[in-house]
């Protein structure tokens, strides 16, 4: 069976350290995600949840790896959507690459669904959140703000 796989890749002028904050604080998350946030001990094993504003889980898992600034990784189920939810269990990895002055960021979301209707979605949301931390961390403001 195929996986479906998303994969996006920015570069933000900002030391991996800082981007890896900003990734994994939920008061920073709520700044460039539209008010959500991850939440999460981040010890390996731990839940792993993203919260709207309402206070809503939206998606839940298990954080796979943790590896301060280097990387993360979670399962990912979403809740809500019916159709993506019974997809199962996805992955997302967050990889980040010093580069001088910069840090190269890779998502990497990937299903055992072929055709997956939650790859599709996080297709368009990862690019503008990831858009919205590189604005935020270059700038001071998120996208929309």
């Amino acid at each position: 069976m195929a996986e479906s796989r998303f994969v996006y890749i920015t570069y933000i002028r900002s030391p991996a350290g800082t981007v890896f904050a900003a990734l994994t604080d939920p008061d920073q998350n709520r700044l460039f995600w539209g008010g959500y946030h991850q939440r999460s001990t981040w010890a390996v094993g731990a839940d792993f949840a993203i919260v709207g504003p309402e206070g809503r889980a939206w998606d839940e898992g298990k954080v796979l790896a943790f590896e301060p600034p280097n990387r993360f990784e979670v399962s990912w189920t979403h809740l809500h959507d019916e159709a993506m939810k019974a997809e199962g269990v996805s992955k997302c990895r967050f990889e980040l690459a010093p580069l001088g002055a910069m840090t190269k960021l890779t998502v990497t979301h990937v299903s055992p669904a072929p055709d997956s209707k939650l790859i599709g979605a996080v297709s368009t949301g990862w690019p503008m959140i990831c858009s919205s931390l590189k604005s935020l961390l270059e700038t001071g403001q998120p996208l929309g703000a």
